[in-house]
């Protein structure tokens, strides 16, 4: 089954009914009557140049349609049981806890890069502070399911980096990874986790980027950061056995398949100006 078909078929099971608008061998599903699309993209480009011709076209594309998720066959194949779960929190198929009945914790690389590895679309990354959100004893929701003690949420954050603005040094942080469970939504784990980190290592400000193939970064500007503008797409070779992507600054002189993707959003949170 060609993952296009495998995006219907999941698309279908959340109950809620798609209409599909084609675009050459793109195809967006949007969502009949509401606001979320999903934008499948087959990886065919041979070239550098032909994948940044087809980025483009991906992303005149999801201008027509409302709020879209942009899933690149490659992440689809290599990163699956992740993307399948986020694609599924976006349909709303996912148990509501809340972070009040959670408890955060340091947590060590073994633990995160697990926790990661199933929940996160991108997997572990490097980082220095690695923390993570348990739950603590509850009597009732969705937490009633959950033992005492589950680890529901992992956050990963970045050694500092010395910066000179205005005269002074500031040490600036790179919130690097966030995600939850897969079958989970827990209201308030981002701010709990970032101001169990600001509490810990008093940074003077955190750094973070929204992927734009997934959102325009809203739980940001909630959180108070501020958008400090685009950070210019990347191109990636990709290697069709593993399906891994390697950036293409640092990747061999020629390769079978080429990506461009969407680009990102850079968020800064200022706490000692």
């Amino acid at each position: 089954m060609e993952f296009i078909d495998e995006i219907r078929q999941l698309l279908a099971e959340s109950g809620k009914t798609f209409e599909e608008k084609i675009c050459g061998e793109i195809t967006a599903f949007s969502e009949s009557g509401g606001s979320f699309s999903v934008i499948a993209v087959p990886i065919t480009e041979t070239s550098p140049g032909a994948a940044e011709r087809k980025s483009l076209v991906v992303k005149e594309f999801a201008a027509t349609v409302p709020n879209p998720a942009i899933i690149a066959e490659d992440t689809w194949i290599s990163r699956g049981i992740a993307v399948k779960a986020r694609l599924k929190a976006h349909l709303g198929m996912f148990a509501r806890i809340y972070a009040r009945n959670c408890e955060v914790r340091r947590i060590d690389k073994v633990t995160a890069a697990g926790f990661l590895s199933e929940n996160h679309s991108y997997g572990d990354a490097s980082c220095r502070y690695r923390y993570g959100l348990y739950t603590r004893r509850v009597t009732g929701g969705a937490e009633k399911k959950l033992a005492p003690g589950t680890l529901v949420a992992v956050a990963e954050f970045s050694s500092a980096r010395h910066l000179e603005i205005g005269g002074r040094t500031v040490a600036s942080y790179e919130w690097v990874r966030y995600a939850s469970k897969s079958w989970i939504r827990v209201n308030g784990g981002m701010g709990k986790m970032l101001q169990a980190f600001i509490d810990d290592v008093h940074p003077d400000d955190v750094m973070s980027y929204a992927d734009l193939e997934w959102s325009e970064g809203g739980v940001y500007k909630s959180l108070g950061f501020v958008d400090e503008g685009l950070r210019e797409p990347v191109t990636f070779a990709i290697d069709p056995i593993f399906w891994e992507r390697t950036p293409l600054s640092r990747a061999a002189d020629s390769a079978p398949l080429y990506y461009r993707n969407q680009g990102s959003v850079k968020y800064r949170l200022t706490l000692r100006g």
